[in-house]
């Protein structure tokens, strides 16, 4: 066999947690993990590392992920479950973690009946007036480096018009690390109808942005960095593993 071939201990326990984390995920396109290990460390309760990666991961509340990449090493574990092809941590471990999202994903992920249903009865000031504004659309894309776009049509209800704003905003990381704020807002052409709209989009966004909505039982993420891209947000992050995902 091959150095770099798992054996078959190796294979159970990453089969185990292959089917432990799709357990968890709505949908899954591809996803691989490998678990490294001997039988001697596995006796000694010893992993050498774990490596996931996953392409097409939907999470709750529609988010899916373009991919994730996590890395895991040295990590404690209990000998006696593993003999079952169950992997319980001795103690909470640290992953270094990527994950891709295109600005397809993010945009469908706006207009899922999640958010869309926190997007209705926004009781705002338009021009001045007290309205009910209730979101028709929001459209959302990745044109530039280090920017979001949104455009949003929203329906009046008292005068029966529709408006439409649209901004640029650049993302940050907010204070506590487990979401994505929109900071510095530019409107397009002076399409701000109301500041009160565009705070609520912008509150609502940031939920939708919240990265405990990508967290798994048993894990919780800290971001580190946001590379954003024409098409893409890359976000590194760092999760804290308390439990491993078992089916």
């Amino acid at each position: 066999m091959s150095v770099d071939q798992p054996g078959l201990g190796e294979q159970a326990l990453s089969k185990a947690a292959e089917m432990g984390l799709s357990s968890q995920l709505d949908e899954v396109e591809e996803l691989n993990v490998d678990i490294r290990t001997n039988p001697i460390q596995l006796m000694q309760g010893e992993l050498e590392s774990v490596s996931i990666e996953g392409k097409g991961l939907v999470m709750q509340e529609e988010l899916r992920t373009e991919k994730l990449q996590m890395q895991v090493g040295n990590i404690a574990i209990n000998p006696l479950s593993a003999a079952f092809g169950k992997i319980e941590l001795s103690h909470p471990t640290q992953a270094e973690t990527k994950v891709v999202l295109t600005e397809q994903d993010i945009d469908r992920a706006f207009n899922s009946d999640f958010l869309r249903e926190k997007l209705q009865n926004m009781e705002v000031n338009v021009q001045g007036q007290p309205v009910t504004v209730d979101t028709q659309k929001v459209e959302f894309s990745l044109p530039d480096r280090d920017k979001f776009s949104l455009d949003a049509t929203f329906y009046l209800r008292e005068t029966g018009e529709t408006k439409k704003t649209a901004f640029t905003a650049v993302p940050e990381i907010a204070s506590g690390g487990n979401r994505i704020s929109l900071e510095q807002v530019e409107y397009k052409d002076g399409q701000e109808i109301s500041p009160e709209l565009t705070e609520a989009l912008l509150d609502k966004s940031s939920e939708l942005l919240d990265f405990s909505n990508f967290e798994l039982k048993g894990m919780s993420l800290r971001l580190k960095n946001l590379d954003v891209q024409p098409g893409n947000l890359i976000v590194e992050a760092e999760a804290y593993i308390r439990d491993f995902p078992s089916s």
